[in-house]
């Protein structure tokens, strides 16, 4: 069975999200994602939905097997406790994948890095482009 890994913030679900996640399941059996804690998302504004939200409907999805919150203070610990067989980025995540390869390896990991290249065509698919669209047109 190869279980994969997908993590990311996933504030204000969208098309994109499930593009992402719909990606990474194809490459395994089983998807597990982690969803990051509030206290932890330091590359961009904090999310508009709290963490157990976010939690709550990632969990909902039906191509998510099992969502986990991340780990506070060290985001090598979800990986350690699931064992994913590949670990997934998404095309605009920021963590680049060779450090990431090299980090797992180092810690005695054996997760493969995929980056999902492909995304979703359309004007809203980001939580950033959401939020501007809502404060232009309701503010």
């Amino acid at each position: 069975m190869t279980r994969v890994m997908a993590t990311g913030t996933f504030d204000i679900l969208h098309p994109g999200h499930l593009l992402y996640l719909e990606r990474s399941r194809a490459l395994g059996d089983e998807l597990v994602v982690v969803v990051a804690r509030d206290v932890n998302v330091r590359h961009k504004p904090k999310p508009v939905i709290p963490e157990d939200q976010r939690l709550r409907m990632v969990s909902a999805l039906k191509m998510v097997d099992m969502a986990v919150l991340g780990s506070r203070t060290d985001i090598f610990e979800p990986v350690r406790d699931l064992r994913p067989d590949i670990i997934t980025l998404g095309y605009d995540q920021y963590m680049d994948e060779l450090w990431l390869e090299g980090e797992l390896r180092r810690r005695g990991l054996q997760a493969r890095v995929v980056r999902i290249s492909e995304r979703e065509p359309c004007e809203l698919c980001s939580s950033r482009q959401i939020v501007e669209k809502i404060l232009k047109e309701r503010c």
